[in-house]
């Protein structure tokens, strides 16, 4: 059994695209996955599967959503490791004391000609960011809401990306660890 976590991007998000996380759930497990878990309404699910082609089980998961509910999120399915791996490549861990300004963006792949220059024109003096491989860490004391850097980072990056707080990303980590222990064996101590 493999564990992945999907990140939804666009969904329960200024009244559009609506979607109960119970739904999303069923959904999941209409298409084959098992320990399905949500997190918070803007689309967040552990859940593992037997299948390793993840790509066709995103691509099903869109087709899925967008017959019931007349839309199409954009979703990144990653699995564990790849959670773990960016918790453990945060170049800011002095920033994870203030987990709210600390942001990762998850993109669809690594890209290919970010405009690093342009980034770093637009951030504020207290911002700071990294790209490693996939992951867009940001660092924004003074909040994203009005951050340059943010609302323009996708677009000079060139790649689809979906954004999590280091709250949220620690507490997806921790759900899915959760779901791929193997169950309690309750013979265990009897050996």
């Amino acid at each position: 059994m493999h564990t992945y976590i999907a990140l939804f991007r666009g969904i329960n998000v200024g009244g559009k695209n609506s979607l109960l996380m119970k739904d999303l759930a069923s959904i999941f497990e209409i298409l084959g996955a098992s320990n399905v878990r949500t997190y918070i309404q803007s689309g967040n699910v552990v859940f593992q599967s037997v299948s390793k082609d993840i790509s066709s089980f995103s691509k099903r998961l869109g087709i899925e959503i967008r017959e019931r509910c007349g839309f199409k999120p954009h979703v990144l399915v990653i699995e564990l490791s790849e959670i773990e791996t960016a918790i453990t490549n945060n170049p800011f861990p002095e920033a994870e004391s203030e987990p709210s300004s600390l942001h990762l963006g998850f993109l669809a792949f690594a890209p290919e000609n970010p405009d690093l220059k342009k980034l770093e024109s637009l951030k504020k003096d207290s911002e700071r960011f990294c790209l490693i491989g996939s992951i867009f860490y940001l660092h924004a004391p003074e909040g994203i809401g009005r951050s340059k850097l943010a609302a323009s980072s996708e677009k000079l990056i060139g790649v689809p990306m979906t954004d999590r707080n280091w709250n949220t990303v620690c507490k997806l980590k921790e759900m899915a660890t959760l779901i791929a222990l193997p169950p309690n064996n309750s013979n265990a101590a009897d050996v």
